[in-house]
């Protein structure tokens, strides 16, 4: 039997986009797995289960970097020590031969977890996309007046909800507390969002598969979605996973429709917001309508005393490696792009007009 062209062909794109995006492990990785996978080697069992599966729904279920992670998250445990010996690591040159060379034979020593790995879709929750989406909470902030209740879907495992206690360096500028331990930099272009104090007197997230911080086994599932020759990533969530205990963090088990129903609705005295990060591509049709009706439903409800706020840090449309910051305010103005950004935040291009 051949291999699944589809699923060979989101495999070298995973590993172009990987390369693109500062990962070359990564990348080495996946081709090696695609070129296995080919040859009929061991990968095959592991991903049988997608042997006919197309090339969106692939994208659409994360296939490509769920396989990536599936061998990070083992290196990380010990429970293969040679595998966790050829894994990158902080100051010592990698061998994406030899880390592949120990994947592939620890495929058969490790089947039934590998493929238990395999049944959940990557969750990734990168801190350093705040730095896109506070631009958006400035804005909102500085264009009501008011104090904001912050709502988040698809949150993983919230990590984002406490992004007014970070610290942002946009080059000549910066903003939130300097001793805060989670440090967000990133190569910033264009004038600086409205820089002012933001209080936020209310928060709330939800995520149809959220992770327990305080469970071990959910956290390490958590880290393996950073990929694992990006260092200052994974210290950066570990800082923020730290920060997120420390604060009290919690992440409703929910539909993103149903909860936001439920629980979003406009308060007088404060700016209510929706937002969402690298979350919109996932959801079927029918649930993307859906929402969009409800938060338009939310929005017409809004009036100057009770504004409600849709923020969304989102691949473009017409290129997936493009972020698009947009942000809907109600009853005040119309929709607009506020900025472009890299996929994890590590550049943000500020374009709104008026920006001080």
């Amino acid at each position: 039997m051949t291999a699944n062209p589809d699923l060979l062909r989101a495999l070298h794109i995973q590993a172009r986009a990987c390369e693109q995006f500062g990962s070359p492990f990564n990348a080495a990785l996946l081709a090696r797995i695609a070129a296995d996978l080919e040859a009929g080697g061991p990968t095959r069992a592991l991903l049988a289960r997608w042997e006919a599966t197309g090339l969106k729904t692939l994208f659409d279920d994360g296939v490509p970097i769920r396989i990536a992670n599936t061998f990070n998250h083992l290196a990380m445990g010990g429970e293969d020590p040679a595998l966790t010996a050829a894994w990158p690591e902080p100051d010592a040159a990698i061998d994406a031969e030899a880390a592949w060379a120990a994947a592939r034979a620890a495929i058969g020593l490790h089947f039934p977890m590998l493929s238990a790995f395999l049944d959940h879709e990557p969750q990734t929750n990168e801190v350093r996309r705040a730095g896109g989406l506070l631009g958006g909470f400035l804005t909102v902030a500085a264009e009501t007046g008011l104090p904001l209740r912050c709502f988040e879907i698809g949150a993983s495992a919230g990590l984002n909800q406490f992004w007014d206690r970070f610290r942002y360096d946009m080059g000549p500028v910066a903003w939130g507390d300097p001793g805060s331990p989670v440090q967000i930099g990133a190569d910033w272009e264009g004038a600086p969002p409205p820089l002012q104090s933001v209080e936020v007197i209310e928060r709330g997230a939800c995520d149809r598969r959220p992770t327990d911080l305080t469970d071990p086994v959910q956290r390490r599932r958590l880290l393996a979605c950073v990929w694992p020759d990006m260092f200052d990533r994974l210290e950066r969530s570990r800082r923020a996973i730290d920060l997120a205990l420390a604060s009290g963090v919690e992440v409703d088990a929910a539909d993103a429709l149903a909860w936001t129903r439920e629980r979003v609705a406009p308060q007088p005295g404060a700016a209510t917001v929706l937002y969402h990060s690298v979350f919109w591509q996932y959801l079927p049709a029918e649930t993307q309508a859906g929402l969009t009706d409800a938060i338009r439903e939310i929005g017409a409800r809004a009036t100057d005393q009770s504004p409600f706020a849709w923020l969304r840090f989102e691949p473009s449309a017409d290129n997936l490696a493009l972020i698009e910051v947009k942000l809907s305010l109600w009853p005040i103005g119309a929709g607009r792009t506020l900025a472009q950004a890299h996929p994890h935040g590590a550049w943000t291009r500020w374009i709104a007009p008026g920006a001080i």
